[in-house]
């Protein structure tokens, strides 16, 4: 007599995938070149140079310029950390977004002005459209 209560049913693995946002250009690069990539265009974006990073970021100012040329990866944590500090998501830096402003949940100013109510609302709308106005000036004094 064989006893059935040793045999274990067989268990079903669901796997799901997921779409993701990447530029055609995007899905033909190595993932290292994409952060790279995405790493000094944030960087730019914020207007910090690569030891202004690495400071916010609480590393060496070598990790950046090695991280930006490729020659080093970074670890999870490491990821974590630049992504906070130049206020993106992680997602943005690996290449699963195309665009910085995707990743508002993510920013800090984002979830601050999410918890404002009414006259403080339109406060700090005015303010930063205030901002936006007068970086934009600034861009194309340089430019010219």
């Amino acid at each position: 007599m064989i006893y059935m209560s040793h045999i274990r049913p067989l268990q079903i693995r669901q796997v799901y995938h997921a779409e993701l946002d990447m530029s055609a250009e995007d899905e033909e690069k190595a993932p290292s070149d994409i952060f790279k990539e995405r790493l000094r265009a944030a960087r730019e974006l914020r207007g910090y140079s690569q030891g202004v990073l690495a400071e916010r970021a609480k590393m060496p100012p070598t990790s950046i310029a090695h991280f930006e040329g490729g020659s080093r990866k970074p670890s999870f944590d490491t990821l974590r950390r630049l992504a906070n500090a130049l206020e993106v998501t992680t997602d943005y830096l690996l290449g699963r977004v195309d665009q910085p402003q995707l990743a508002e949940a993510g920013d800090p100013l984002f979830r601050d002005v999410g918890k404002l109510t009414g006259r403080d609302r339109q406060l700090a709308k005015d303010f930063l459209q205030m901002l936006a106005r007068r970086n934009e000036a600034r861009k194309k004094g340089s430019d010219q």
